[in-house]
């Protein structure tokens, strides 16, 4: 792994903050990564924040395509410079979260295999925009703030449960699959990190009669959390029957109990009940 401090030097580049760009420069967790993600030699990935490409290199050693997304106008010049000699390494320039998935992917057959070193002040909104184009995606392997991957993860009844859990437990199968201390990256965050890898289910944990209604009820529950179940539920601005907390009790669900304590099946059953 050609040292990145060198690199830096030599192109003149001073990591942004304004895009969280901190450079990964263990070549151990490098490698950690890409084992985790799994990638075959039929694999098409998409790399999102490529940086100086060494997990890009890695990655096209073992995919039949790689996919490599970065925003920095500079950096892509050096990349496409620097994979010239890797023939299966597409390098775009462009923001992730603006880009349209269909476009961008419309030439791929199978299903895309992600892998990503996440700026953590787009990892919340880029990963919801992935369960909404899961159809695209096969896999998801992200380097992310620890404290996200510990709400993505979260069971009921504790403050990380909320609804990025909900929804990304709804529909897929995730393990945090190593945590990364600060000093692996250039600059060091000021935080630690953590690798998760996630799998879309064959089809959602629950269901539910209508998907977005449920994702209503959720956001709208935890508007609130500190509030009853009822209370959240009457300040979210949500259409809501006349007979809310009698159609909640009979279900089985006390309405003064708090949205963190009920489990993504009670919230599938709280949204058909309480649809309009």
């Amino acid at each position: 792994m050609v040292s990145l401090h060198k690199e830096l030097k030599e192109f003149g580049l001073v990591p942004r903050k304004r895009w969280g760009q901190h450079f990964l420069i263990d070549p151990n967790i490098l490698n950690k990564i890409i084992q985790a993600a799994n990638i075959g030699k039929e694999d098409v990935v998409l790399e999102i924040g490529p940086g100086l490409g060494e997990m890009t290199a890695g990655l096209s050693k073992k995919a039949k395509k790689v996919i490599a997304v970065e925003i920095d106008s500079q950096l892509v010049g050096i990349l496409q410079n620097k994979m010239k000699d890797y023939p299966n390494v597409e390098v775009i320039k462009g923001d992730i979260l603006k880009l349209e998935f269909n476009k961008l992917l419309h030439q791929e057959k199978i299903p895309v295999k992600v892998v990503a070193n996440l700026p953590y002040q787009i990892s919340t909104p880029l990963l919801f925009r992935f369960i909404e184009s899961k159809k695209l995606f096969s896999t998801l392997t992200l380097t992310l703030q620890k404290e996200v991957a510990e709400r993505m993860v979260a069971p009921p009844g504790g403050k990380e449960y909320g609804p990025l859990s909900i929804f990304v437990q709804w529909v897929s199968d995730i393990r945090i699959r190593l945590f990364v201390k600060p000093t692996a990256f250039l600059p060091p965050p000021k935080v630690e990190s953590a690798v998760i890898h996630m799998a879309w289910k064959e089809k959602p944990m629950v269901d539910t009669k209508d998907e977005e209604w449920f994702k209503k009820i959720v956001r709208g529950c935890f508007g609130y959390r500190r509030k009853t179940l009822i209370n959240a539920l009457k300040h979210s601005a949500l259409s809501l029957p006349n007979n809310a907390e009698t159609k909640i009790m009979k279900i089985g669900i006390d309405p003064k109990r708090r949205p963190e304590t009920l489990s993504i099946q009670e919230f599938a059953e709280l949204a058909d009940a309480l649809k309009p």
